[in-house]
């Protein structure tokens, strides 16, 4: 195994500062023009933050959160903190004030970073009960209230008054004195299954993990650009979108929102992207409903492409035997159709890593198609999170690839997948009965159930969100999700049936599709609650049902669906703001809707 030549990430961050100096580090828009902090001026920043909390009394080992949206001032925060040797607790922005005050009260942390006047709002409701908390420091400028201390990261940071040499010296010495094992960040998991856990994770575990993930992709340089939007308080996006690219000496552009993702690829022209399959799956819909609006002949056209397309992929990347022909076949395809899709992604795009839940193997292929791969992989934040991954030059599609250097990975009797490395986290905080329980004799309990095909790992669903029916049968949910969200007029789809006798779903519709179904039939309708019980539309979702179900085992098919007038979302807790479900909220929140289709028996 590689030596890694970092101590700590702040180590990391100061070598770069030194190799990089002026090359762009981070890129964010301020005031409708484009900032950019060189790889000099993003250390001393952070050597700044480290300066103001030495004056604050944060020590070593002392825990400060950070509460914000994705941007530069979250990255700059977290090196500050780690420049002091501290510990970063990040807490996703989406959170409940009661969620923000369970993980601030957990980790005993003395500080929070905060993004603006709604995060403090938050922090005011719950203040008397989080006595522990000495100072929130704001990314932006507003009043706060005298039974809740603020100040400014540009008061905290002392922006106007440069490092001097011996401010330099004595926090070089503190980076210096961290070690590689020492504990660097607490993570809060998403919840999906009951309380969070704080993860504890080293400087090692992320080093590690970043280093070998970089490694294996082969084709990653200093030059590339991320564009990053994805939630930091996540591990996919702070070490692949954030630690990776430090470690590479490439530039972070920070996008402007998750609504104008489109805009920014466009404008920043990204090489690589972090992203969920939600944001891919709406991309694939939305593909397709332009080409379900096209002329006949040219939707024969684009039909044919990705035939060529599927063929060209699996010759060129799995079985490695690509003829001429074929080859001149797909050159054509991408001319005429393949490039005009890259144009929409900035046109430089390397690849987009997926992660957070599974991707659809049919969505995959397409992205693959059409030149813009998806590196698929595997991991959790106990993880760092990479386990394994697919690439370029190793890939099978519906697997989530090979196991990183230096990390093992097995299957227990009962199917779930046990992994050891050294990404493996320290353990829970504050919970050393659950880290016993997950951590056994070095191997890690994923609560994933999976396969290996030679070195390729297939991840099935988790293990505590499988459905046993009545009958017996071991149902994964996710496959039948997928392929119903596949269907032109399905946006999202949650199947249950756990000791029930057979599966039902809860269906949200395509809303654009929807609408139009309705205008052609020529359909009155007071609003979406009114429409989605309207008798043309439940029967065409019948019969979008039945289409799905004759690919389906007998006990996998939908025996019978509600529609749901708008999506599952984080604002009303179904999902984690990674977005995968929380099938026990789901369920509770449409115990009723079940509850009657179970009411009367099947026919």
């Amino acid at each position: 195994m590689d030596k890694i030549p970092y101590q700590s990430v702040p180590d990391m961050l100061r070598e770069h500062a030194s190799r990089f100096e002026a090359k762009p580090a981070v890129r964010f828009r301020k005031q409708g023009s484009w900032v950019t902090l060189s790889y000099s001026q993003f250390y001393d920043r952070a050597l700044m933050v480290a300066r103001g909390l030495r004056k604050l009394q944060v020590r070593p080992g002392d825990k400060v959160a950070i509460l914000s949206e994705n941007r530069a001032g979250w990255i700059i925060a977290d090196m500050g903190i780690q420049c002091a040797a501290a510990v970063t607790v990040p807490i996703y922005p989406s959170n409940t004030p009661e969620q923000i005050e369970y993980a601030l009260n957990h980790s005993d942390a003395k500080l929070v970073f905060i993004s603006t006047k709604t995060q403090y709002r938050k922090l005011l409701k719950v203040k008397d009960a989080i006595p522990m908390l000495q100072l929130v420091v704001s990314f932006e400028r507003f009043l706060g209230e005298p039974s809740l201390p603020l100040t400014t990261f540009y008061q905290l940071s002392e922006i106007d008054d440069p490092i001097s040499d011996q401010e330099r010296s004595e926090l070089e010495a503190v980076i210096d004195s961290i070690d590689p094992g020492q504990l660097m960040t607490l993570i809060y998991t998403s919840g999906t299954t009951g309380v969070p856990k704080a993860v504890m994770l080293s400087h090692n575990n992320i080093l590690f993990d970043v280093w070998h993930t970089i490694k294996k992709a082969r084709i990653l340089h200093q030059n590339e650009v991320f564009l990053s939007f994805l939630p930091l308080s996540h591990v996919f996006e702070r070490s692949v979108g954030y630690y990776l690219p430090v470690m590479l000496g490439g530039v972070i552009v920070f996008a402007d929102s998750i609504e104008k993702i489109a805009e920014n690829m466009i404008e920043v022209q990204p090489t690589v992207m972090v992203c969920v399959p939600r944001l891919f799956e709406k991309i694939y819909s939305r593909i397709f409903e332009n080409v379900h609006r096209l002329a006949l002949y040219k939707r024969k056209l684009f039909r044919n492409a990705l035939s060529i397309g599927e063929r060209y992929i699996y010759a060129k990347y799995v079985e490695k035997k690509l003829s001429f022909w074929l080859r001149f076949q797909y050159a054509v395809a991408d001319r005429i159709i393949f490039t005009k899709l890259r144009k929409r992604f900035g046109g430089n795009m390397k690849f987009c890593c997926s992660g957070g839940a599974p991707l659809d193997r049919h969505i995959n292929e397409f992205f693959w198609i059409i030149g813009i791969p998806i590196i698929e992989g595997y991991g959790l934040t106990e993880t760092s999170p990479v386990l394994c991954n697919n690439n370029l030059e190793d890939i099978r599609f519906g697997s989530v690839g090979t196991a990183l250097e230096s990390t093992e990975i097995a299957i227990a009797e009962d199917g779930e997948v046990l992994v050891r490395g050294p990404q493996v986290m320290l353990g829970y905080f504050k919970d050393p009965d659950a880290t016993r329980e997950t951590l056994q004799d070095g191997w890690f309990k994923t609560g994933d159930i999976g396969h290996l095909e030679g070195r390729f790992l297939y991840i099935t669903d988790r293990k505590k969100e499988l459905i046993i029916t009545s009958g017996g049968k071991n149902i994964a949910p996710q496959p039948i999700e997928s392929r119903l969200k596949r269907d032109k007029y399905i946006s999202q789809a949650f199947v249950y049936g756990d000791r029930k006798p057979f599966l039902t779903a809860l269906l949200v519709p395509t809303v654009e599709r929807l609408l139009e179904f309705a205008r052609e039939q020529g359909i009155d309708y007071n609003d979406l609650d009114d429409l989605v019980v309207h008798e043309p539309v439940v029967r065409l979702f019948e019969q979008r049902v039945a289409e799905i179900n004759k690919d389906l085992a007998s006990y996998e098919s939908i025996k019978k669906f509600v529609l749901l007038p708008r999506d599952f979302s984080i604002e009303t807790d179904e999902l984690t703001p990674t977005l995968k479900f929380k099938r026990k909220v789901i369920g509770e929140h449409n115990k009723e809707k079940i509850e009657r289709m179970y009411a009367v028996p099947e026919n």
